[in-house]
Protein backbone atom coordinates (compact mmCIF):
# COMPACT_ATOMS: atom_id res chain seq x y z
CA UNK A 1 0.00 0.00 0.00
CA UNK A 2 2.76 2.23 0.78
CA UNK A 3 4.42 1.82 -2.68
CA UNK A 4 1.33 2.15 -4.38
CA UNK A 5 0.70 5.80 -2.51
CA UNK A 6 4.21 6.85 -3.16
CA UNK A 7 3.94 5.99 -7.24
CA UNK A 8 0.36 7.89 -6.89
CA UNK A 9 2.00 10.97 -5.37
CA UNK A 10 5.13 10.99 -8.06
CA UNK A 11 2.93 10.68 -10.82
CA UNK A 12 -0.17 13.59 -9.62
CA UNK A 13 3.22 15.82 -8.96
CA UNK A 14 4.20 15.17 -12.90
CA UNK A 15 0.88 15.91 -14.02
CA UNK A 16 1.12 18.95 -11.79
CA UNK A 17 4.03 20.36 -13.09
CA UNK A 18 3.31 19.80 -17.00
CA UNK A 19 0.05 21.53 -16.68
CA UNK A 20 1.91 24.68 -14.92
CA UNK A 21 4.22 24.59 -18.15
CA UNK A 22 1.14 24.22 -20.51
CA UNK A 23 0.76 27.43 -22.63
CA UNK A 24 -3.16 26.67 -22.12
CA UNK A 25 -2.94 27.51 -18.32
CA UNK A 26 -3.06 30.73 -18.48
CA UNK A 27 -6.39 30.59 -20.34
CA UNK A 28 -8.04 28.74 -17.77
CA UNK A 29 -10.32 30.40 -15.77
CA UNK A 30 -9.74 30.98 -11.64
CA UNK A 31 -11.51 28.73 -8.97
CA UNK A 32 -14.33 30.16 -7.94
CA UNK A 33 -14.78 30.16 -4.00
CA UNK A 34 -18.14 28.37 -2.62
CA UNK A 35 -20.07 27.43 0.10
CA UNK A 36 -20.55 23.78 2.05
CA UNK A 37 -23.32 22.64 -0.41
CA UNK A 38 -21.77 23.82 -3.41
CA UNK A 39 -18.22 22.16 -2.99
CA UNK A 40 -20.19 18.96 -2.55
CA UNK A 41 -22.24 19.41 -5.69
CA UNK A 42 -18.66 20.44 -7.49
CA UNK A 43 -17.18 17.19 -5.76
CA UNK A 44 -19.91 14.74 -7.05
CA UNK A 45 -19.62 16.38 -10.82
CA UNK A 46 -16.27 15.68 -10.79
CA UNK A 47 -16.68 12.27 -9.43
CA UNK A 48 -19.12 11.40 -11.76
CA UNK A 49 -21.37 10.50 -9.21
CA UNK A 50 -24.29 8.97 -11.80
CA UNK A 51 -21.93 7.03 -13.75
CA UNK A 52 -20.74 5.90 -10.50
CA UNK A 53 -24.06 4.77 -9.28
CA UNK A 54 -24.05 2.67 -11.99
CA UNK A 55 -20.84 0.77 -11.13
CA UNK A 56 -21.86 0.61 -6.98
CA UNK A 57 -25.20 -0.97 -9.25
CA UNK A 58 -23.15 -3.82 -10.85
CA UNK A 59 -21.26 -4.77 -7.85
CA UNK A 60 -24.66 -4.63 -5.52
CA UNK A 61 -25.69 -7.52 -8.27
CA UNK A 62 -22.68 -9.13 -8.00
CA UNK A 63 -22.54 -9.59 -3.89
CA UNK A 64 -26.28 -10.26 -4.01
CA UNK A 65 -25.78 -12.84 -6.69
CA UNK A 66 -23.12 -14.56 -4.90
CA UNK A 67 -24.43 -14.22 -1.48
CA UNK A 68 -27.50 -16.56 -2.47
CA UNK A 69 -29.91 -15.53 -0.42
CA UNK A 70 -27.54 -15.06 1.99
CA UNK A 71 -27.10 -11.28 2.32
CA UNK A 72 -25.76 -9.29 4.82
CA UNK A 73 -27.00 -5.55 5.11
CA UNK A 74 -24.04 -4.07 6.93
CA UNK A 75 -20.97 -5.86 5.03
CA UNK A 76 -23.28 -5.11 1.90
CA UNK A 77 -23.78 -1.60 2.57
CA UNK A 78 -19.83 -1.25 3.53
CA UNK A 79 -18.54 -3.16 0.16
CA UNK A 80 -21.22 -0.35 -1.55
CA UNK A 81 -19.54 2.31 -0.24
CA UNK A 82 -15.96 1.04 -0.68
CA UNK A 83 -16.61 0.62 -4.09
CA UNK A 84 -18.35 4.31 -4.30
CA UNK A 85 -15.47 6.25 -2.83
CA UNK A 86 -12.77 4.10 -5.12
CA UNK A 87 -15.37 4.97 -8.46
CA UNK A 88 -15.44 8.67 -7.28
CA UNK A 89 -11.15 8.43 -6.92
CA UNK A 90 -11.11 7.19 -10.32
CA UNK A 91 -13.24 9.26 -12.19
CA UNK A 92 -11.91 12.36 -10.53
CA UNK A 93 -7.95 11.33 -11.33
CA UNK A 94 -9.00 10.77 -14.83
CA UNK A 95 -10.36 14.27 -15.14
CA UNK A 96 -7.55 15.11 -13.27
CA UNK A 97 -5.17 14.24 -16.53
CA UNK A 98 -7.41 15.10 -18.79
CA UNK A 99 -8.76 18.38 -17.94
CA UNK A 100 -6.31 19.73 -20.96
CA UNK A 101 -7.85 17.65 -23.69
CA UNK A 102 -11.82 18.24 -21.82
CA UNK A 103 -11.29 22.64 -22.03
CA UNK A 104 -11.27 21.46 -25.96
CA UNK A 105 -14.47 19.58 -26.30
CA UNK A 106 -17.88 20.64 -26.41
CA UNK A 107 -19.02 18.36 -24.56
CA UNK A 108 -17.17 18.90 -21.45
CA UNK A 109 -15.74 21.80 -21.32
CA UNK A 110 -17.97 22.74 -19.00
CA UNK A 111 -16.92 20.14 -16.49
CA UNK A 112 -15.61 21.25 -12.75
CA UNK A 113 -11.65 21.96 -13.70
CA UNK A 114 -12.14 23.39 -17.31
CA UNK A 115 -14.58 25.93 -16.55
CA UNK A 116 -12.13 26.60 -13.04
CA UNK A 117 -14.77 26.01 -11.23
CA UNK A 118 -11.92 23.88 -8.91
CA UNK A 119 -8.47 23.71 -8.42
CA UNK A 120 -6.04 21.41 -10.16
CA UNK A 121 -4.77 21.15 -6.46
CA UNK A 122 -8.18 20.28 -4.69
CA UNK A 123 -9.24 17.95 -7.48
CA UNK A 124 -6.13 15.89 -7.30
CA UNK A 125 -6.21 15.70 -3.50
CA UNK A 126 -9.83 14.69 -3.62
CA UNK A 127 -9.19 12.14 -6.09
CA UNK A 128 -6.18 10.51 -3.96
CA UNK A 129 -8.06 10.98 -0.95
CA UNK A 130 -11.42 9.53 -2.27
CA UNK A 131 -9.52 6.06 -3.74
CA UNK A 132 -7.81 5.46 -0.70
CA UNK A 133 -10.75 5.98 1.45
CA UNK A 134 -12.37 3.53 -0.39
CA UNK A 135 -9.84 1.40 -0.90
CA UNK A 136 -9.76 1.36 2.98
CA UNK A 137 -12.88 0.51 3.61
CA UNK A 138 -13.13 -2.51 1.62
CA UNK A 139 -10.25 -3.71 3.17
CA UNK A 140 -11.68 -3.70 6.48
CA UNK A 141 -15.38 -4.40 5.18
CA UNK A 142 -14.40 -7.24 2.98
CA UNK A 143 -11.41 -8.95 2.37
CA UNK A 144 -7.76 -8.69 0.56
CA UNK A 145 -8.98 -9.83 -3.02
CA UNK A 146 -11.81 -7.36 -2.78
CA UNK A 147 -9.69 -4.62 -2.04
CA UNK A 148 -6.73 -5.80 -4.52
CA UNK A 149 -9.28 -5.87 -7.56
CA UNK A 150 -10.47 -2.22 -6.49
CA UNK A 151 -7.06 -1.18 -6.69
CA UNK A 152 -6.69 -3.07 -9.72
CA UNK A 153 -9.27 -0.76 -11.35
CA UNK A 154 -8.44 2.60 -10.47
CA UNK A 155 -4.32 1.54 -11.45
CA UNK A 156 -5.99 0.38 -14.80
CA UNK A 157 -8.74 3.42 -15.34
CA UNK A 158 -6.23 6.14 -14.58
CA UNK A 159 -2.44 4.80 -15.24
CA UNK A 160 -3.30 2.68 -17.72
CA UNK A 161 -6.81 3.42 -19.87
CA UNK A 162 -6.48 6.96 -19.80
CA UNK A 163 -3.38 7.92 -21.48
CA UNK A 164 -4.08 5.01 -23.67
CA UNK A 165 -7.18 7.35 -25.38
CA UNK A 166 -4.85 9.67 -27.05
CA UNK A 167 -2.89 6.91 -28.70
CA UNK A 168 -5.22 3.89 -29.90
CA UNK A 169 -8.60 2.92 -30.15
CA UNK A 170 -7.98 -0.18 -27.96
CA UNK A 171 -8.26 1.56 -24.78
CA UNK A 172 -11.59 0.82 -25.05
CA UNK A 173 -11.17 -3.06 -24.64
CA UNK A 174 -9.48 -1.69 -21.32
CA UNK A 175 -12.23 0.93 -20.18
CA UNK A 176 -13.93 -2.66 -20.81
CA UNK A 177 -12.02 -4.72 -18.11
CA UNK A 178 -11.90 -1.79 -15.87
CA UNK A 179 -16.28 -1.86 -15.76
CA UNK A 180 -16.43 -5.48 -15.80
CA UNK A 181 -14.30 -5.83 -12.28
CA UNK A 182 -16.79 -4.08 -9.94
CA UNK A 183 -19.47 -6.61 -10.02
CA UNK A 184 -16.33 -9.40 -9.59
CA UNK A 185 -15.78 -7.15 -6.46
CA UNK A 186 -19.52 -7.83 -5.19
CA UNK A 187 -19.20 -11.67 -5.42
CA UNK A 188 -15.50 -11.74 -4.10
CA UNK A 189 -16.75 -9.50 -1.08
CA UNK A 190 -19.73 -12.18 -0.63
CA UNK A 191 -17.99 -15.59 -1.28
CA UNK A 192 -14.29 -14.30 -0.50
CA UNK A 193 -13.23 -16.36 -4.28
CA UNK A 194 -13.57 -15.49 -7.75
CA UNK A 195 -16.00 -18.59 -8.99
CA UNK A 196 -17.24 -19.35 -12.30
CA UNK A 197 -20.77 -17.24 -12.01
CA UNK A 198 -17.99 -13.87 -11.26
CA UNK A 199 -16.22 -14.27 -14.10
CA UNK A 200 -19.50 -14.83 -16.21
CA UNK A 201 -21.02 -11.19 -14.63
CA UNK A 202 -17.43 -9.41 -15.97
CA UNK A 203 -18.02 -11.16 -19.30
CA UNK A 204 -21.37 -9.71 -19.16
CA UNK A 205 -20.42 -5.80 -18.27
CA UNK A 206 -17.48 -6.26 -20.72
CA UNK A 207 -19.23 -6.98 -23.12
CA UNK A 208 -22.17 -4.29 -22.90
CA UNK A 209 -19.57 -1.88 -22.65
CA UNK A 210 -18.36 -2.13 -25.97
CA UNK A 211 -21.45 -1.44 -28.20
CA UNK A 212 -22.36 1.47 -24.77
CA UNK A 213 -19.46 3.12 -25.37
CA UNK A 214 -18.93 3.16 -28.75
CA UNK A 215 -22.57 4.22 -29.89
CA UNK A 216 -21.16 7.37 -27.51
CA UNK A 217 -18.44 7.93 -29.37
CA UNK A 218 -19.52 8.05 -33.01
CA UNK A 219 -22.68 10.88 -31.65
CA UNK A 220 -19.69 12.94 -30.94
CA UNK A 221 -16.74 11.66 -33.00
CA UNK A 222 -16.15 15.10 -34.22
CA UNK A 223 -15.45 16.11 -30.38
CA UNK A 224 -13.62 13.19 -29.44
CA UNK A 225 -11.38 14.29 -32.33
CA UNK A 226 -11.24 17.82 -31.24
CA UNK A 227 -10.00 16.50 -27.45
CA UNK A 228 -6.97 14.22 -29.47
CA UNK A 229 -8.63 10.66 -28.72
CA UNK A 230 -8.28 8.03 -30.71
CA UNK A 231 -11.37 6.56 -29.80
CA UNK A 232 -12.30 4.13 -32.87
CA UNK A 233 -15.05 6.56 -34.53
CA UNK A 234 -12.53 8.88 -34.52
CA UNK A 235 -10.36 7.19 -37.03
CA UNK A 236 -13.28 4.99 -38.47
CA UNK A 237 -14.06 7.48 -41.11
CA UNK A 238 -17.32 5.69 -42.87
CA UNK A 239 -18.34 3.86 -39.42
CA UNK A 240 -18.39 0.36 -40.69
CA UNK A 241 -15.74 -1.06 -37.91
CA UNK A 242 -17.83 0.53 -35.17
CA UNK A 243 -20.69 -0.53 -36.14
CA UNK A 244 -19.28 -4.16 -36.61
CA UNK A 245 -17.31 -4.08 -33.65
CA UNK A 246 -20.75 -3.05 -31.81
CA UNK A 247 -22.62 -6.06 -33.32
CA UNK A 248 -20.60 -8.63 -32.28
CA UNK A 249 -20.38 -7.55 -28.76
CA UNK A 250 -23.60 -7.16 -28.62
CA UNK A 251 -24.83 -11.01 -30.06
CA UNK A 252 -21.88 -12.32 -27.47
CA UNK A 253 -24.60 -11.13 -24.67
CA UNK A 254 -27.06 -13.62 -26.21
CA UNK A 255 -24.83 -16.50 -24.74
CA UNK A 256 -23.92 -15.24 -21.64
CA UNK A 257 -27.33 -14.55 -20.69
CA UNK A 258 -27.75 -18.33 -21.41
CA UNK A 259 -24.57 -19.19 -19.04
CA UNK A 260 -26.00 -17.57 -16.16
CA UNK A 261 -29.03 -20.03 -16.20
CA UNK A 262 -27.16 -22.85 -16.74
CA UNK A 263 -24.58 -21.96 -13.83
CA UNK A 264 -27.89 -22.19 -12.38
CA UNK A 265 -27.20 -18.22 -10.82
CA UNK A 266 -30.98 -17.01 -12.01
CA UNK A 267 -33.40 -19.43 -13.62
CA UNK A 268 -35.91 -19.40 -16.31
CA UNK A 269 -37.58 -15.78 -15.98
CA UNK A 270 -34.09 -14.59 -16.13
CA UNK A 271 -33.37 -16.99 -19.14
CA UNK A 272 -36.24 -15.66 -21.13
CA UNK A 273 -35.40 -11.72 -20.19
CA UNK A 274 -31.94 -12.12 -21.13
CA UNK A 275 -33.00 -13.28 -24.59
CA UNK A 276 -35.68 -10.88 -25.25
CA UNK A 277 -33.28 -8.32 -24.03
CA UNK A 278 -30.75 -9.49 -26.12
CA UNK A 279 -32.48 -9.48 -29.22
CA UNK A 280 -33.69 -5.65 -28.70
CA UNK A 281 -30.07 -4.81 -28.08
CA UNK A 282 -28.57 -6.87 -30.80
CA UNK A 283 -31.28 -5.08 -33.28
CA UNK A 284 -30.52 -1.81 -32.05
CA UNK A 285 -26.44 -2.51 -33.21
CA UNK A 286 -27.77 -4.15 -36.62
CA UNK A 287 -29.68 -1.43 -37.42
CA UNK A 288 -26.03 0.99 -37.14
CA UNK A 289 -24.68 -1.81 -39.35
CA UNK A 290 -27.35 -0.90 -41.88
CA UNK A 291 -27.42 2.74 -41.62
CA UNK A 292 -24.59 4.63 -39.28
CA UNK A 293 -26.08 7.52 -38.89
CA UNK A 294 -26.36 9.72 -35.43
CA UNK A 295 -29.71 8.32 -35.25
CA UNK A 296 -29.09 4.82 -35.16
CA UNK A 297 -25.87 5.38 -32.66
CA UNK A 298 -28.05 7.34 -30.48
CA UNK A 299 -31.03 4.51 -30.68
CA UNK A 300 -28.15 2.13 -30.00
CA UNK A 301 -26.74 4.11 -26.89
CA UNK A 302 -30.27 4.52 -25.39
CA UNK A 303 -31.02 0.56 -26.12
CA UNK A 304 -28.10 -0.47 -23.79
CA UNK A 305 -28.97 2.12 -21.25
CA UNK A 306 -32.06 0.03 -21.00
CA UNK A 307 -30.54 -2.82 -21.51
CA UNK A 308 -28.28 -3.33 -18.56
CA UNK A 309 -30.49 -2.07 -15.65
CA UNK A 310 -33.18 -4.52 -16.77
CA UNK A 311 -30.91 -7.66 -17.39
CA UNK A 312 -29.33 -6.94 -13.68
CA UNK A 313 -33.18 -6.42 -12.06
CA UNK A 314 -34.08 -9.78 -13.68
CA UNK A 315 -30.79 -11.62 -12.00
CA UNK A 316 -31.28 -10.02 -8.88
CA UNK A 317 -35.21 -10.78 -8.39
CA UNK A 318 -34.80 -14.27 -10.08
CA UNK A 319 -31.46 -15.08 -8.23
CA UNK A 320 -31.16 -18.93 -6.19
CA UNK A 321 -33.98 -20.03 -8.76
CA UNK A 322 -31.69 -21.81 -11.57
CA UNK A 323 -33.60 -24.86 -12.52
CA UNK A 324 -30.91 -25.83 -15.32
CA UNK A 325 -28.27 -26.77 -13.13
CA UNK A 326 -29.80 -27.31 -9.42
CA UNK A 327 -32.70 -29.43 -9.73
CA UNK A 328 -34.90 -29.35 -7.27
CA UNK A 329 -33.71 -26.66 -5.24
CA UNK A 330 -31.25 -28.15 -3.91
CA UNK A 331 -28.43 -26.60 -5.35
CA UNK A 332 -29.46 -23.19 -4.08
CA UNK A 333 -29.17 -24.14 -0.65
CA UNK A 334 -25.79 -25.66 -1.07
CA UNK A 335 -24.52 -22.61 -3.03
CA UNK A 336 -25.79 -20.61 0.28
CA UNK A 337 -23.79 -23.32 2.70
CA UNK A 338 -20.40 -22.82 0.62
CA UNK A 339 -20.97 -19.18 0.27
CA UNK A 340 -20.88 -19.01 3.90
CA UNK A 341 -17.97 -21.54 4.25
CA UNK A 342 -15.89 -19.48 1.76
CA UNK A 343 -16.29 -15.84 3.31
CA UNK A 344 -15.60 -17.81 7.21
CA UNK A 345 -12.44 -19.29 5.67
CA UNK A 346 -11.66 -16.01 3.85
CA UNK A 347 -11.75 -13.27 7.51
Amino acid sequence: MLGFTNISFRITGVLIVKAQATPEAAVLPLPQQGGLAETVSIYLELAKAKLAMMVVLTTLVGYVVAARGGTELIPLAMCVLGTALSAFGANILNQRWEMRRDQRMERTRERPLPSGRVSEARATAWGLMSSFAGLAVLAVATNVLTTALSALVIVLYVFVYTPLKVRTPFATLVGAVCGAIPPMMGWTAAAGQLELGAWILGGILFCWQVPHFLALAWMYREDYERGGFRMLPAVDQNGSATAIVSLVYALALLPLGVFVALEGLAGTVFLITSIVLGIFFATAAWRMVSSRSAHTARRLFLTSLLYLPLLLGAMMIDTGRGSFRNVGGVGSEQATISTWQARERIR
